[in-house]
């Protein structure tokens, strides 16, 4: 199993980034001990000083694929959900600056932390499907998925033409505008379609 991740898909994050918009996917990847067990806080890396909450719509893959059409992509997934891209925005600061690699700032144990899952077709127009993330009770990242600058089936066939897609393997769709810290003790709660999808405490 394979976590693919895309950045830069919202216009408002890579304004509030200062980043280039992209002319294509931004794609990296997470391995397989960057998932936070589900039923454990999120704990703050000793390594970083500025930990960052990204909240993403996720795809679960359901079958395997390669080359996949724009028109066909649909047929690869069952189930959505919400998750965090955690990200040591200072340790990716110095990385960037420096022309390196993001690993170590979004690829570290447990940045990947995914919700519930639900069934595709129980969330109506994905391509206008909101969601937020909330921090001690307080609304910090909304958007919808009409936002993206790329849907998630083109997602799914411009990743599926450099890798072969499999079972099992979560797809992170990128993040909106919001982005920010967070301290020990904060907690963590996203909706998607109105539907809580999960809880989660920072230690």
């Amino acid at each position: 199993m394979k976590i693919i991740c895309i950045g830069r898909n919202y216009a408002d994050h890579i304004t509030e980034l200062a980043n280039e918009r992209p002319d294509e996917p931004v794609i990296f990847m997470k391995p397989d001990t960057a998932i936070a067990q589900s039923n454990l806080p999120f704990f703050i890396p000793e390594f970083t000083n500025e930990v960052h909450h990204e909240v993403e719509v996720l795809v679960k893959i359901s079958r395997i694929g390669k080359h996949i059409q724009p028109k066909f992509a649909h047929k690869y997934y069952e189930h959505i959900g919400l998750g965090i891209d955690f990200t040591a925005r200072d340790v990716q600061q110095k990385l960037k600056t420096n022309g390196l690699p993001w690993e170590k700032a979004k690829a570290f144990d447990g940045s990947a932390f995914v919700g519930k899952w639900f069934k595709k077709a129980s969330m109506g127009d994905l391509r206008n499907l909101p969601f937020e993330l909330h921090k001690n009770g307080k609304i910090v990242q909304q958007a919808d998925t009409s936002l993206m600058l790329w849907n998630i089936d083109e997602i799914i066939a411009h990743v599926s033409q450099y890798f072969t897609l499999k079972i099992g393997d979560i797809v992170f769709t990128g993040t909106p505008a919001g982005v920010g810290r967070v301290d020990k003790n904060d907690r963590l709660e996203g909706y998607l379609h109105a539907q809580k999808a999960f809880s989660l405490i920072v230690k």
